[in-house]
């Protein structure tokens, strides 16, 4: 293992050389046979990896701690983190490079499956339905990549939001972290984001969604400020603003575009709202942002 660490977006690639805009998919052999099978320390600062180890053996290496491969194994490698593989010559299985940008929970975030997200997991796949679906899913995301056909983004989209929760749930019930020891706080939000997402594009007001929940305005912010740090009008703006920056850098869609899919009548109040909680306008971001990943 080296002793610097480079940034790489694919391993052996410099910035600039890209892959697919924000999914990359390939097997662990075709890449890591061009290095003899062993994978020096890197990072991705852009990007969050998953590995499916479908057969073989080998140590994953985060940092200075190395870890067994025992497959069927899946392993998740949050953005920023120095990681490198050694892999036996037999190994099997795919890597998918994604821009942590597209993923619907940020590394990191402020929930649980953020602070899953924000360190890396070696999760055997040791039987049972959830581990046999993820290894379907995952081997699905790996053939649909690699096609043209109709709706293949909405496709990949699923697959991967799918593949990944259940990893995420299938890890925490293992380590006897099942929802049972989620406190009824924990349980408000989760039903909060569930109906934001719901009716984000609807933009109904932080009252409204405390009335669905049966709660007063008030008794929901406190809850949403003890859990996720925020109220509830700050999360749905958030919220907003997640969409209308995923709209800007993965679709063409011009701005008035965009402030319609997001339930704006107005697309200058969508880019008044846009520059209140970022601080530049939609325009300008979209140009930085694909200039910075080099879209």
């Amino acid at each position: 293992m080296r002793k610097t660490v480079p940034t790489y977006e694919l391993y052996g690639e410099k910035t600039g050389e890209r892959p697919d805009f924000w999914l990359h998919c390939e097997t662990i052999p075709s890449r890591s046979s061009l290095y003899h099978w062993e994978i020096g320390l890197h990072r991705h600062e852009s990007f969050f990896q998953i590995l499916y180890i479908a057969s073989g053996s080998g140590d994953a290496v985060f940092g200075n701690a190395v870890n067994m491969i025992e497959p069927p194994m899946v392993i998740t490698v949050p953005p920023a983190l120095s990681h490198g593989f050694r892999f036996s010559r037999d190994i099997d299985g795919f890597v998918f490079t994604i821009l942590a940008s597209h993923l619907k929970t940020t590394p990191g975030e402020r929930s649980r499956l953020g602070a899953w997200l924000a360190v890396p997991h070696l999760i055997r796949l040791d039987g049972g339905e959830d581990a046999a679906y993820i290894a379907a899913t995952l081997t699905r995301l790996a053939r649909e990549w690699e096609t043209s056909r109709g709706n293949r983004a909405d496709l990949l989209d699923a697959y991967l939001t799918a593949a990944l929760t259940l990893t995420a749930r299938l890890d925490e019930t293992s380590d006897d972290r099942d929802d049972s020891s989620q406190s009824e706080n924990e349980r408000r939000v989760q039903r909060f984001q569930a109906l934001l997402q719901q009716h984000l594009r609807s933009h109904w007001p932080a009252a409204a969604y405390a009335r669905e929940l049966g709660l007063s305005q008030t008794h929901l912010n406190r809850i949403t400020r003890a859990v996720a740090g925020l109220s509830a009008h700050e999360m749905i703006s958030r919220k907003l603003v997640g969409e209308a920056k995923r709209e800007l850098v993965f679709t063409r869609a011009n701005v008035q575009e965009i402030s319609f899919r997001l339930g704006f009548a107005d697309p200058a109040y969508f880019s008044r709202f846009f520059l209140r909680q970022t601080g530049v306008t939609p325009r300008a971001w979209r140009l930085a942002e694909r200039d910075r990943l080099g879209a």
